[in-house]
């Protein structure tokens, strides 16, 4: 199965504080969409790398990136998290192959993570990369507890989240005519909305962190130098 790679840089980062998008700050002398992108190319699973960047930055993006074989098209994308990846699936309609979607502030994936979710992809329909969690979590509202799950069954999702195409497109097209549902990620949008098939987990990492506040680049610097 073809596996196609999509890095989803279509936000602006406006928790960052910055004048740009984040997934252009630097990090270790690259931008964070550049360190994202090198470690789809060089990965062995993966085909093609499809790059979704915000309005006004595809053009500078595209030639930024015009060194990497596996790039094949820099699109723009759209207001929020599921319209962007709307406009990747747009573009692979039709095509036969597995996608792994990975957000572009999460600069520091690794190469195992990228290989055990391509080859999961080939077992599965739908699989999400996560860690369990270490804290134990509550469920509030209007700043009360209100449930505490048993920790061992609660996991931080991290991505790429992967899925065969004609999975994930049913899902976001279902989603699309749902205007009370705000999806955060794609693994919610299958759960959602294909309730029956079954979203595997592939094991990530701690230092998968993602970029969102300015803290966290300098947390990013610090495991960039391990």
């Amino acid at each position: 199965m073809r596996i196609v790679a999509v890095v989803l840089g279509g936000g602006t980062g406006q928790r960052m504080g910055s004048d740009q998008p984040k997934q252009l700050l630097r990090l270790g002398g690259r931008t964070l969409i550049e360190h994202c992108v090198a470690a789809f190319d060089v990965a062995p699973g993966v085909d093609e790398v499809l790059v979704v960047m915000a309005r006004g930055y595809v053009s500078p993006v595209r030639s930024m990136l015009a060194g990497f074989g596996k790039v094949s098209a820099v699109i723009e994308g759209g207001a929020g998290r599921p319209d962007s990846t709307r406009a990747a699936l747009a573009v692979l309609s039709g095509a036969d192959c597995g996608v792994l979607l990975h957000d572009a502030a999460r600069p520091l994936v690794d190469q195992r993570i990228i290989a055990d979710c391509v080859a999961a992809l080939s077992a599965h329909d739908a699989v999400g990369t996560a860690v369990p969690s270490s804290d134990t979590i509550v469920l509030a509202a209007d700043g009360v507890m209100a449930e505490v799950p048993p920790r061992d069954q609660v996991w931080r999702c991290q991505t790429p989240q992967c899925f065969r195409l004609p999975v994930i497109a049913k899902a976001h097209e279902l989603a699309a005519g749902d205007p009370q549902f705000a999806p955060t990620d794609d693994c919610g949008v299958v759960l959602r909305y294909l309730p029956d098939v079954p979203v595997h987990i592939v094991r990530g990492s701690e230092r998968n962190i993602k970029i969102t506040y300015p803290g966290d680049l300098a947390v990013a610097e610090a495991l960039l130098s391990v």
